[in-house]
């Protein structure tokens, strides 16, 4: 079974750094792992376009490099999608647009064994993760254990009942969502207004205070010193095609007006 890096770093309380991806090209993957920075990528499959062949691919190229894994997933079909993930190599997945506590604990179950101990849903299934043998021995279950839940704290629902949620069994990490909440609450756009920092605010605290690690997703790195005073210690910073983005709209700028100004 190989090591979940980033479960490893939760149970010895470190801090951790990944990266976000939208595109499926593997050497994506690589090119991070090359950085020796980064302890784990996270596709965003509520955003990007994939096929069950690119989960594959996108965790052969992380393994290659010691790399953890996590996928973000649509809140429909989450339980196909997630455990097809678990199957290709992913450790770790970010549940999107929870709005209850049952769909929080059915989240967990999506992740977790079919056995009477873990009252999960995953069954028997021959997955790359059990080294392409027909699972359902212990080391199958062991490994479906070391999978990292997190969920999205975006919805007014998951707010609301912030406690019961966090005291969910399983739920391993959780990530604010603001612009899904200000959607939530009927403020659209408004991830600056004064209601929405509160609770991004009292959601960290919270987290911390009850034990369950939070991860901020930022831009830069100056932006972690806010959430490094709240006790904030696992980071996602960039996404692939926000750095393309910017690049090539800063240096074409800047070329444009050298070649008409010559």
């Amino acid at each position: 079974m190989r090591p979940n890096r980033l479960r490893q770093l939760l149970k010895t309380d470190r801090p951790s750094i990944g990266t976000h991806i939208h595109a499926t090209w593997p050497s994506m993957m690589e090119v991070i792992g090359h950085t020796g920075v980064y302890d784990y990528v996270e596709f965003v499959a509520e955003y990007g376009p994939f096929d069950l062949h690119d989960l594959d691919n996108l965790c052969r190229a992380a393994e290659l490099h010691n790399l953890s894994s996590m996928i973000k997933v649509d809140q429909e079909p989450r339980g196909f999608i997630a455990q097809r993930a678990i199957g290709s190599g992913f450790q770790s997945v970010l549940f999107a647009d929870c709005r209850t506590v049952d769909e929080v604990k059915e989240c967990v179950r999506i992740t977790r064994a079919d056995t009477p101990e873990d009252n999960g849903t995953y069954g028997v299934a021959t997955r790359r993760f059990s080294y392409m043998g027909y699972g359902g021995g212990t080391d199958y279950v062991q490994a479906l254990r070391e999978v990292v839940v997190v969920i999205m704290i975006e919805k007014s629902g998951t707010v609301d009942n912030l406690e019961e949620v966090l005291s969910i069994e399983g739920v391993d990490m959780i990530q604010w969502g603001g612009a899904d909440y200000s959607m939530s609450i009927g403020k659209a756009g408004q991830r600056g207004d004064k209601s929405i920092r509160d609770a991004e605010k009292r959601v960290f605290e919270t987290a911390i205070a009850m034990g369950v690690p939070p991860r901020a997703e930022i831009g830069s790195p100056e932006q972690a010193k806010y959430y490094i005073d709240l006790g904030v210690k696992h980071f996602c910073i960039g996404t692939d095609v926000h750095i393309l983005y910017s690049w090539w709209k800063n240096n074409g700028d800047e070329l444009r007006k050298v070649v008409e100004s010559a």
